[in-house]
């Protein structure tokens, strides 16, 4: 059995796939996109140089497209920070006195818990809501 150069190309691309289906590895799918352009470029009767070539640079491309878009957008927000996980986020506690060291403590559920601001922010007394849970310590918001 001769398998032609283009074949074999779109028969990776297609391992590529599947094994990203398996993985649910995105960049994986990049790489098959690289595949494709290999195989592209055997049907155009490129050299085995140069189908090897424009599959690296094309899925590196797209590896490279792929990991700057991811960088540029901000992450997903924590799972401590959303009420659906944590009960305490949104509920309001009063704070009277901030430490030197930038943590209150304040009384919450009948029990003393260590308050945190985020940083940049300038500490203040009053009341302020819970934002996330960070360890045992509570994120606090001014209100």
């Amino acid at each position: 059995m001769n398998l032609d150069a283009s074949t074999l190309w779109w028969l990776m691309a297609g391992v590529a796939v599947a094994i990203e289906l398996l993985t649910g590895t995105f960049y994986l799918l990049m790489l098959a996109i690289g595949l494709a352009a290999g195989a592209v470029a055997a049907h155009a009767g490129l050299g085995t140089t140069a189908q090897i070539l424009v599959s690296a640079v094309v899925g590196a491309s797209t590896v490279l497209g792929a990991y700057l878009s991811r960088r540029s957008r901000p992450g997903e927000p924590s799972a401590r920070a959303e009420r659906s996980v944590n009960l305490d986020v949104g509920e309001t506690i009063y704070i009277d006195a901030w430490q030197a060291d930038g943590t209150a403590i304040v009384k919450y559920r009948g029990a003393s818990w260590t308050a945190i601001h985020r940083p940049g922010i300038t500490p203040a007394t009053g009341p302020h809501r819970v934002a996330e849970l960070v360890g045992n310590r509570l994120l606090v918001d001014p209100l």
